[in-house]
């Protein structure tokens, strides 16, 4: 195998790297390497010591340690995050065998969940770090894929991804590329959303648990719908029955049409987005038609728990992030307790709230504590009946713990 050879000292001692293929070489400082020995997916900035060569953003790169040893490769990138690893294995090539394999794999462990069939047929393909790609995910809805790149390395492997998930996934006629707003600001590559593969469908009915949703991809928030909820929204389903269902920041009504199926007496949906409501009002339609029983808000979730004084025995509140990046972690915090101590202040005797946070930044103890704030300040007598997490095509790397991000928990409100 072909490479370049470098030469450096450290302590009067000459260490020799090869260049594999000319990928350019990322050096550690020394006992920098700890985090990668225990398969940690990300290299920081501090942790360099010096970069041979010129490697530009998303380009793959040799991770080495302070003696030379290669440890790692994975894609470059400017900021905090310097390298997301993609293999500990030295000798693997970055090409398209290697996205053919990781794809089959994760298509495998979709199959083998039972996540694949005709009851349920959108999911989670690809999970970031969760499956061993930092930066990539892929949301299946049918038919057709829906692939978002997090950093300019996914970006240039967008079009080998396609051409494997079309090898892999069974039934796949469409592959969707939505990274406009996912890729690092001011990343030095011209972007727009499109299909790498087919075209836009007339419509997208997508199935999950036997119940229909419709999917826009193109104007939708994410990849078009949150798939991450759908075990707690089964769970809902259970606690429904002859229940008055309170769905706050309801999206496209997810949890609304699992209430419904699962007795409620009536269900509200809120959201303050007039498109999101309009979505709401379709999926219902779609799954029951010319029920009474549904009714759907636009409005500020804030207001609209002011005054809802015993209208409610079961509230949703699954907010969108409060918190992106630790600098606002404090002020995402007081907003959680907020906005559960109004749902507290609220809500029925015996009344069940279902409450979340999917911020990645607030760890489970701090939105636990930012709840229990808010039942003392409710002066509620309030127990735990469930603590939710992600489902298992979002997968959480344990070697990785950053791949957690959603947390809830069910309560009981005397």
């Amino acid at each position: 195998m072909h490479g370049v050879v470098f030469v450096f000292i450290r302590k009067s001692v000459f260490y020799i790297v090869i260049m594999v293929k000319n990928n350019p070489v990322v050096v550690l400082k020394p006992k920098r390497e700890e985090t990668l020995q225990r398969f940690h997916l990300w290299v920081f900035s501090g942790a360099i010591d010096r970069i041979v060569g010129n490697p530009q953003e998303g380009d793959v790169v040799d991770v080495v340690d302070s003696f030379g040893n290669v440890i790692a490769k994975g894609h470059y990138q400017i900021g905090s995050i310097s390298v997301r690893v993609l293999s500990f294995n030295k000798d693997e090539n970055i090409d398209s065998d290697f996205w053919l394999r990781k794809i089959e794999l994760a298509y495998s462990i979709r199959k083998s969940l039972g996540l694949v069939s005709d009851n349920n047929n959108a999911y989670r393909l690809i999970h970031g770090e969760g499956d061993g790609l930092p930066g990539l995910v892929i949301d299946i809805y049918g038919d057709t894929a829906v692939l978002q790149a997090h950093s300019v390395g996914m970006h240039y492997a967008k079009t080998m991804i396609a051409e494997s998930l079309m090898r892999v996934v069974d039934g796949l006629k469409n592959v969707y590329y939505k990274s406009e707003g996912t890729l690092p600001y001011k990343a030095p590559v011209s972007n727009e959303n499109c299909y790498l593969v087919g075209s836009c469908p007339k419509s997208c009915v997508a199935v999950e648990n036997g119940l229909n949703f419709n999917v826009d991809w193109l104007r939708g928030q994410k990849t078009g719908f949150f798939i991450d909820q759908r075990e707690n929204r089964s769970l809902l389903e259970f606690y429904a029955k002859g229940r008055d269902v309170l769905n706050m920041f309801c999206y496209t009504g997810g949890f609304s049409f699992y209430a419904m199926r699962g007795g409620a007496k009536s269900v509200c949906s809120v959201d303050s987005s007039a498109k999101a409501i309009d979505l709401t009002r379709k999926n219902v339609e779609l799954n029951f038609p010319n029920d009474n029983r549904h009714k759907a808000v636009v409005d500020d979730a804030f207001k609209y728990l002011d005054n809802i004084k015993n209208r409610y025995d079961l509230i949703v509140l699954d907010p969108p992030a409060f918190a992106k990046h630790r600098d606002v972690l404090k002020k995402a915090l007081i907003g959680y307790r907020k906005l559960n101590a109004k749902a507290f202040e609220q809500i029925r005797s015996n009344g069940i709230l279902f409450t979340f946070s999917c911020s990645q930044v607030v760890t489970k103890e701090q939105f636990r504590l930012a709840v229990m704030s808010a039942a003392v300040q409710s002066k509620r007598n309030v127990r735990i009946l469930h603590q939710l997490t992600q489902p298992a095509d979002h997968p959480i790397n344990i070697y990785h713990p950053e791949s957690e991000y959603l947390k809830g928990l069910v309560l009981w409100v005397e």
